[in-house]
C-alpha cells in the first residue's frame, strides 16, 4: 500500500503533467526569457506532456535514437552509464525544469541512460520541431545554450582536485541553490538519490558519504532523517565547500 506521502507525490505529478506551459509553476526556469505569448502557444503545440512515471522508469537508454529534447517536469532522475565489467557510474542528476540526454545531441544517440528515482513526470519536445521553431524564435536556442553552459559548470563538484569534504559540501551547495531556483527551501530538501549513487556521482566510496555525513551530523552542520537533510550551518557548509575546514576535518 502507498504511503500518503507517495500518495500526495503521484497527485501532484499527475496535475502538473496537465497543464500546460504558460500556467505551470515552472515556466520562469523552462521558458526562454522574452518569449510573446505567440510564441508560447508555438511552444506548447510541440510538447507532450507524459503521464507519471514510477521509480525505475527509464526515459531513454545508452544507444537509443535521440529524438527528443526531455525536460523534468516533476520528481527526481539520474543519467549513468555501465561500464565494461557492469559497473554503473553516476554521472548527473536532474531537477524540475532541467535538460534530460543534451549530451546525446552531436552522436545522434544517447550515450548514457536515465532513469527516474522517484514519481517523476518529464514533458518532451521533438528536436527537429524545436530547431525549426528556433529557427524563428532566436531566444529558444540561446535558452539551451544557457542551460547547457549552467550544466557544464556544474561538472566543477566531480571534475576539480578537491577532498571528499569539498565534494560532497560543493554537492549540497549545488542543490540547495537548484532548489532554490525552483521556490523551494535552501536548507531542508529531500535527497531522492541513494548514498551509493551519491557517492558514484562524486567518485567516492559509499563509505566515505557515511562518514561525511555522520561527522557533520555530529558538528551540527547537517540534520538527517532518512530522505530528508536539513542544513544547519550554511556558512561551516560553505567554508568546507571552499577549501576550509569548517567544523569537519578533510577526509582522504
Amino acid at each position: 500500500m502507498k504511503s500518503s506521502a507517495t500518495v500526495l507525490r503521484f497527485a501532484d505529478s499527475t496535475a502538473r503533467a496537465k497543464i500546460a506551459c504558460s500556467r505551470c509553476s515552472l515556466g520562469e526556469l523552462c521558458l526562454p526569457r522574452g518569449l510573446c505569448a505567440q510564441d508560447i502557444g508555438a511552444l506548447e503545440d510541440i510538447v507532450d506532456r507524459s503521464n507519471p512515471m514510477q521509480a525505475g522508469e527509464h526515459v531513454f537508454r545508452a544507444g537509443d535514437p535521440f529524438e527528443t529534447i526531455t525536460v523534468v517536469r516533476a520528481g527526481c532522475f539520474k543519467s549513468y552509464l555501465v561500464n565494461e565489467e557492469g559497473q554503473e557510474q553516476v554521472l548527473d542528476f536532474a531537477l524540475p525544469g532541467e535538460i534530460l540526454g543534451l549530451d546525446a545531441i552531436h552522436r545522434g544517440a544517447h550515450v548514457s541512460s536515465c532513469v527516474a528515482l522517484d514519481t517523476s513526470a518529464v514533458c518532451s519536445l521533438s528536436f527537429d520541431s524545436l530547431s525549426e521553431l528556433a529557427r524563428g524564435i532566436p531566444a529558444l536556442q540561446s535558452e539551451l545554450f544557457s542551460i547547457m553552459s549552467h550544466r557544464i559548470a556544474d561538472l566543477e563538484t566531480v571534475c576539480g582536485d578537491h577532498s571528499a569534504d569539498q565534494r560532497f559540501a560543493l554537492f549540497l551547495e549545488s542543490l540547495s541553490q537548484r532548489y532554490s531556483r525552483r521556490g523551494y527551501s535552501t536548507q531542508e530538501f529531500t535527497l531522492a538519490m541513494s548514498r551509493r549513487d551519491i557517492a558514484s556521482y562524486l567518485r567516492l566510496a559509499t563509505e566515505t558519504i557515511s562518514r561525511i555525513l555522520a561527522r557533520m551530523k555530529e558538528e551540527g552542520l547537517l540534520e538527517v532523517s532518512r530522505n530528508r537533510l536539513r542544513i544547519l550551518d550554511a556558512d561551516a557548509l560553505h567554508a568546507i565547500a571552499l577549501g576550509g575546514s569548517g567544523k569537519v576535518s578533510e577526509s582522504a
